[in-house]
């Protein structure tokens, strides 16, 4: 047994060096694979909460293809940096006359978060006669990109929220 343990002293001393190199690897892996997991979690995981005011001119919005529940407001919930997010609306003509519509997004809070997310849809512009009703798809689109995840953090993002104007024409 004294012989093994002497062995084994014998073959550390003559291994130093290469033991030193294995561990200082080791650590060293470690350290940056850590680091990597911590910035990779923080943008990740990162949301937002988002809100839309529907405002009309020539149209109502319904959330139901039977007009029954009218849509004041989108609530986007958390929305994930990265991700896009669809809400099925029906739109339905009051005009007296055929109609398009158009979507303008304004009143962005902050402000400056118009400059990172689009608000899109799936409308085609096929004119709408007096009380018909379509089905329109808005799409609200939050980027990954590191410029936007750095603007949410300097800013101190909690949330943010816009008004969505559909507009008869």
């Amino acid at each position: 047994m004294r012989t093994n343990f002497r062995d084994f002293i014998a073959f550390l001393n003559r291994s130093k060096r290469t033991l030193i190199l294995i561990i200082i690897v080791a650590l060293t892996s470690v350290a940056v694979t850590t680091t990597i997991s911590i910035l990779l979690s923080k943008t990740t995981n990162l949301t937002v909460p988002s809100l839309g005011t529907v405002k009309t001119i020539g149209v109502e919005v319904y959330w139901d293809q039977n007009r029954e529940n009218k849509t004041e407001e989108i609530n986007w919930d958390e929305m994930w940096v990265g991700s896009s997010k669809n809400m099925t609306l029906y739109i339905q003509s009051v005009s007296n006359y055929k109609i398009t519509i158009n979507l303008n997004v304004t009143d962005w809070n902050p402000a400056n978060v118009s400059d990172y997310t689009n608000v899109s849809w799936d409308y085609n512009g096929t004119p709408l006669n007096p009380g018909e009703t379509i089905q329109v798809t808005l799409t609200l689109s939050v980027p990954s990109s590191p410029s936007f995840v750095r603007y949410l953090i300097d800013e101190k993002v909690q949330n943010f929220s816009f008004d969505i104007h559909i507009v008869a024409s």
